[in-house]
């Protein structure tokens, strides 16, 4: 029996000074803040291997889980979010809301309290203009919570993600089959790609992942869209605007015209609704903290109103060197991306635009690394090519690598993820460590800025690349094949990477010819081949023969 008032570190908790910036000094004790605590479940968590079998069905014999029933079998004891409330009434902390199907309890209270109730000293921490809340060391928890308590997030709010899109500069890149400017339209690259003629995505919702700014102090300071925005887009390519509905988590919400990462938003939805116009499109606007981040994609794979079948994340950060990204952080988002494959859902994730190095140069540490959350095993990690064609002829397509300045295609091979048994067979080279790691990208498609994506952002056209439309297009083709699959056996195509890697493996137009050594010191790292590669993955999907291959 523990003993009174003995604690415990929370494993994989500890959090190392944030890299290049300096504390300020104590946060203000009197602060508010709300927390996240994570709960196990409350009966034997799901096992990867099965999520990995049930991924090699055909999805008609797949057996899903609804989420009615997940929140029953997997969702959080209630007898556990009791002790939680019990700890919370003896350190004057508020339970905000619980959700036992989240397995999530949300805590409100100052910082002085929830210094004491954790443990820890929370600081604020600058880094050039930026101010923001951190810690360092590990969090810990009552002896008697031990095992109930699997994260707590939000204590620390540095920002743990970057948008992967990039505006193409003017004038830059023209070619000579593509618009004047060397751009497509949407409907354009969705043809060129042979989606599936007479499949809208109707009955589907895409869920997008979008990360607020916010100030030390938590308030939201931007990242948005605005409806003339999305309605302008529609009408320059003759296409009936989509159903779009923005949805806040811990305290997000749509704020455009202060951000950067608008032109992400803006990216994200016009392509998703233009390639699967019949989709229903859920952005779940949230804090860029690890807190927001994990609870948005919960939201997402949880939502009962819109039941989104797709859920496309174009942001993400280098997931090393150790000690940036707490374990927890990679545990809590692998959570959710397996909550998302028993219900159904496919998971589509941006792999980056600083090609192997995965990092702007001014901060590279000199070696590879890969993007998480692309390098988690659960998600269809999305790389990028450039791409020259009309109609429904491509000319060209090589890996997406315009040096610096232009930006290549993430990929590589993950320090920290094992390699999945689906990718046994592709010969993915051993990780910078010299093991064995899960590649990345699967799949890939057109993210050169030079040959990029015509959109409409603050009225005006521009041309967006990155890998960030690269995710948005994939679940706009899997909108379109649920569609169908969802008519012939009442099933969603979920978590596919098993059958990409097998039986659908023909379904993929390979990509020879390129790298990603984005800097040109890598000596030629990852290089494009047949068959898998860490530049494109397996290569570029033909729509129509992707949704044959998945039983459609």
């Amino acid at each position: 029996m523990a003993k009174a008032n003995s604690r415990v570190t929370l494993p994989g908790s500890e959090r190392t000074a944030p890299a290049g910036a300096k504390s300020a000094g104590a946060a203000d004790p009197q602060g508010q803040l709300e927390i996240t605590v994570r709960l196990r479940s409350r009966k034997a968590p799901l096992k990867p291997a099965d999520i990995d079998a049930q991924g090699a069905e055909m999805p008609a014999d797949r057996q899903y889980i609804s989420r009615d029933a997940f929140a029953d079998a997997y969702g959080a004891d209630p007898a556990d979010v009791a002790k939680i409330g019990a700890f919370a009434h003896a350190h004057d902390l508020t339970i905000v809301a619980s959700s036992l199907a989240e397995r999530t309890v949300k805590l409100g209270g100052s910082i002085a309290d929830f210094n004491a109730a954790f443990g820890v000293k929370l600081k604020t921490f600058k880094k050039g203009a930026a101010s923001f809340r951190g810690r360092t060391g590990g969090i810990t928890i009552p002896a008697e919570l031990k095992g109930i308590i699997v994260g707590v997030h939000g204590l620390d709010n540095r920002p743990v993600a970057t948008p992967h899109f990039r505006q193409r500069a003017q004038g830059a890149g023209a070619q000579p089959r593509n618009a004047s400017d060397g751009s497509l339209a949407v409907p354009d690259i969705a043809k060129l790609y042979n989606f599936p003629a007479g499949l809208s995505g109707t009955g589907q919702c895409i869920a997008l992942i979008e990360l607020n700014d916010q100030d030390q102090k938590g308030n939201i300071t931007g990242t948005g869209f605005t409806a003339a925005d999305i309605a302008a887009f529609f009408r320059k390519v003759n296409i009936p605007a989509p159903q779009v509905v923005s949805i806040g988590v811990d305290g997000g919400k749509n704020m455009p015209g202060f951000s950067a990462a608008d032109g992400e938003v803006v990216l994200d939805i016009e392509v998703a609704g233009a390639a699967a116009p019949g989709a229903t499109i859920a952005v779940y606007f949230a804090p860029n903290t690890t807190q927001g981040f994990i609870d948005a994609i919960k939201a997402a794979a949880h939502d009962n109103i819109h039941k989104p079948s797709i859920i496309s994340i174009s942001w993400g950060g280098p997931e090393d060197p150790s000690g940036q990204i707490p374990q927890q952080f990679i545990d809590g988002m692998n959570e959710a991306f397996q909550e998302a494959a028993a219900m159904g859902l496919t998971v589509c994730c941006a792999s980056g635009d600083n090609g192997s190095p995965d990092m702007d140069k001014s901060g590279w540490d000199g070696k590879p690394h890969v993007d998480f959350p692309s390098s988690s095993p659960l998600v269809l990690a999305c790389g990028g090519t450039k791409l020259t064609g009309t109609g429904t002829t491509i000319q060209s397509e090589v890996v997406w690598n315009e040096g610096q300045r232009g930006g290549a295609g993430g990929g590589g091979v993950s320090n920290i993820i094992p390699l999945p048994v689906w990718q046994t067979a592709s010969k993915v080279p051993k990780n910078p460590k010299g093991k064995k790691g899960r590649g990345v990208p699967d799949v890939s498609g057109d993210a050169d800025p030079a040959t990029g994506y015509q959109v409409i952002l603050n009225g005006k056209g521009a041309v967006f690349g990155g890998t960030s439309a690269v995710a948005p297009l994939m679940a706009a083709l899997l909108a379109r094949i649920n569609q169908r699959l969802t008519a012939r056996f009442g099933k969603t195509a979920g978590f596919i990477n098993p059958l990409l890697y097998g039986a659908a493996s023909s379904a993929f137009r390979d990509i020879t010819s390129g790298n990603n050594d984005v800097f040109g010191t890598l000596k030629g790292k990852y290089t494009a081949r047949r068959g898998w590669d860490a530049c494109t993955g397996l290569g570029v999907a033909d729509g129509s023969k992707l949704v044959t291959a998945l039983g459609g």
